[in-house]
């Protein structure tokens, strides 16, 4: 089965990517049918060439989950925390307000003022 991949490219942080056809268990780096465009991550460009695309796709070629993501972002939106986390990190931190509001009382009670210290050894 034809694939249409993404096959990275350059070097470590200026990876680049580029629009392959290849079958579909191959190496990313290893044989390719055609080459149809490329993507670069830092400046998000993306040119393809939509008219090989439709012809590749049309003799049966499917797109991986990468490059449809990248060419209809819209089809899968961002994931959302959920609310519950969202919740138990603000229990969290009015539990860690109590406790702290706790042991300030604690060490108010445990002082006593010089003065009382040295009117009982008097």
């Amino acid at each position: 089965m034809l694939k249409i991949k993404l096959a990275p490219r350059g070097k470590t942080h200026q990876i680049t990517y580029r629009f392959v056809i290849a079958e579909d268990r191959s190496k990313l780096n290893g044989k390719v049918i055609d080459d149809l465009g490329f993507y670069t991550p830092q400046t998000k460009e993306i040119q393809i060439d939509k008219e090989k695309m439709a012809d590749w796709i049309k003799k049966g070629a499917q797109a991986t989950t990468g490059v449809d993501r990248l060419l209809n972002p819209d089809k899968y939106p961002k994931k959302a925390k959920p609310i519950v986390e969202k919740v138990e990190k603000e229990v969290k931190e009015e539990v860690k307000e109590e406790k702290i509001e706790e042991v300030v009382e604690e060490k108010q009670v445990e002082e006593t003022p010089i003065e009382e210290t040295e009117t009982k050894s008097e």
